[in-house]
């Protein structure tokens, strides 16, 4: 996004990326209630004028805005799931958004950072964001991510190197096998992601 300069710049600059953002959110198509208290919850923060971004490592300010996209290989129908070091559980991909960053900009900052691929938009949203929750991390240095999550296209075989300094390993699961894995060892909003994403339907064939 192009940032405006001059006489009160950026308050300028600053309303049209919570203008960007509150235009992400009315796209989104609420799953369930729970989704649509979250998207409420995120409108009413980003039009409060509340800090967006974080500035300092690991909860400055306490709640701020995170990019996850989820890959996904269209035509078997499996998605990515990595083994997140410091949270410890099986989580998509990404990460904080930047201050004045576009959120699918950070999806693509953050796909070639951490899986080394290209950020290829999935048939099934485009570049726009599938998913949306608000939720309280774990661990030391908790705070609350508003986190938009974008689904991606790549093929099984295509990913063949990732960010081991952030991720323990990477596996692929069937959208079934992801349904059956534990709750507690997945990101709290994994199981409800996956059944949108099941109610959508995953196109078929191959992204060209």
């Amino acid at each position: 996004m192009n940032t405006v300069t001059g006489t009160g710049g950026s308050e300028v600059t600053d309303q049209l990326l919570r203008a960007r953002l509150a235009h992400l959110l009315d796209g989104v198509r609420p799953w369930d209630e729970q989704e649509r208290a979250h998207l409420a919850t995120a409108a009413e923060w980003i039009a409060g004028g509340a800090p967006l971004y974080r500035t300092r490592k690991p909860d400055v300010p306490a709640v701020h805005l995170v990019s996850y996209f989820v890959v996904l290989d269209e035509e078997r129908e499996e998605l990515l799931l990595v083994a997140h070091r410091k949270a410890g559980l099986w989580l998509p991909s990404g990460g904080h958004v930047e201050p004045a960053e576009d959120p699918w900009d950070t999806v693509v900052r953050e796909c070639r950072e951490e899986l080394h691929i290209e950020a290829v938009p999935s048939r099934v949203c485009g570049t726009a964001p599938f998913f949306l929750t608000v939720t309280r991390t774990r661990g030391q240095g908790r705070h609350t991510d508003v986190s938009l999550w974008y689904v991606l296209h790549a093929a099984v075989g295509s990913i063949t190197s990732f960010d081991e300094g952030e991720f323990e390993t990477v596996r692929w699961l069937s959208l079934p096998q992801v349904l059956a894995e534990p709750a507690d060892t997945l990101d709290p909003h994994m199981h409800r992601f996956t059944r949108k994403l099941l109610a959508a339907g995953v196109p078929d064939g191959a992204q060209a």
